[in-house]
């Protein structure tokens, strides 16, 4: 089974930049969708980015432009490069992995929170 590992968060100037991480233990990591959601206090968790094995990348409206999601399987690792940071980017970042986003199975990561100020 897949394990993953957020780092990255921290605190960030509106108009900065953050990388996150998600480290994963597992072979058949590269086999998998990676996902990085969030979830803001008092909201629904929701997805920021995904992207497939073969490198086939999805952005929600809210982060087209300024987010970038990518991954190296050869580190069993993936990233979301996320610039000009918004206040409204604060929440805790979880990233997931499954065969597919939504199945029983996906695995997630603890979180990391990213704090945006104005």
């Amino acid at each position: 089974q897949v394990q993953l590992v957020e780092s990255g968060g921290g605190l960030v100037q509106a108009g900065g930049s953050l990388r996150l991480s998600c480290a994963a233990s597992g072979r058949t990591f590269s086999r998998y969708v990676i996902g990085w959601y969030r979830q803001a206090p008092g909201k629904q968790r929701s997805l920021v980015a995904s992207i497939t094995f073969g490198g086939n990348a999805n952005y929600a409206d809210a982060v087209k432009g300024r987010f970038t999601i990518s991954r190296d399987n050869t580190k069993n690792t993936g990233y979301l490069q996320m610039t000009s940071l918004k206040p409204e980017d604060t929440a805790v970042y979880y990233c997931a992995a499954a065969l597919y986003l939504g199945s029983p199975h996906q695995v997630w990561g603890q979180g990391t929170q990213v704090t945006v100020s104005s």
